[in-house]
């Protein structure tokens, strides 16, 4: 398979050629108009300090549709607990810097690269990045964040301090998205408590027919608020 080089020109291949195991391209930027760019072919960048910029169209996608959200009964009992806080947007540089100093079981090191923080707080502040949080005393506990386009989310990273912080900020996430409208939920890669949230794989294919329809629905906000919800 070929790995296309990426030049100047926000632009990429047609994500049906990537390799095997979804690399597409090497390369470029991560300026605002091309992860704009990415993000609506399907695309992501996912490397490490000692890489260049890598860009990732895999096949499956892990999606969730919002309205085919599961809540396990243990965490529906941490939900009417009322151990955590919901809140959104409020802590976007915390979350993504939570995530980027988070282990993660198989990898050494982060992907969530210096530069990658600083390209996605750009994006925040041009209101298509945002972050959802859950707090415990006053205190980030854990969280979740992602790129909004059209009516799709697609989720980027979560973290927790705590337990079944991480799981709490998605679901009450899922559920204020679905409430806006949100068409579809972008999880990348297949983990087993995503699936146990209702998450499936879908094709390559199906994916991009779905953010194509997202992008042409109703729009997510560009401010997002809890309007008070809360776990």
């Amino acid at each position: 398979m070929t790995i296309y080089r990426l030049f100047d020109e926000p632009v990429f291949p047609d994500p049906i050629e990537a390799d095997p195991d979804g690399l597409l391209a090497v390369g470029g930027d991560l300026s605002p108009e091309r992860l704009v760019a990415a993000y609506g072919q399907g695309i992501f960048p996912w490397y490490s300090d000692n890489s260049p910029i890598l860009w990732w169209s895999p096949d499956p996608r892990l999606v969730l549709d919002p309205a085919s959200l599961h809540v396990p009964r243990s965490l529906k009992r941490v939900l009417n607990a009322g151990r955590f806080h919901f809140t959104l947007d409020q802590a976007f540089a915390q979350v993504i810097r939570a995530c980027a100093r988070s282990p993660r079981p198989g990898q050494n090191g982060t992907w969530i690269v210096p530069a990658m923080v600083s390209a996605y707080e750009r994006l925040h502040a041009l209101g298509l990045s945002h972050s959802a949080e859950v707090w415990s005393g006053g205190r980030l506990a854990g969280g979740v964040y992602g790129v909004a386009l059209g009516s799709v989310f697609f989720g980027e990273s979560m973290f927790y301090a705590e337990e079944d912080a991480s799981k709490t900020a998605f679901v009450l996430l899922a559920r204020w998205l679905r409430s806006r409208g949100c068409t579809l939920i972008d999880c990348q890669q297949t983990t087993a408590h995503l699936l146990r949230f209702g998450a499936r794989e879908i094709t390559r294919l199906e994916f991009l027919r779905r953010v194509a329809h997202g992008l042409t629905s109703p729009a997510l906000p560009s401010r997002w608020t809890s309007d008070g919800a809360g776990a």
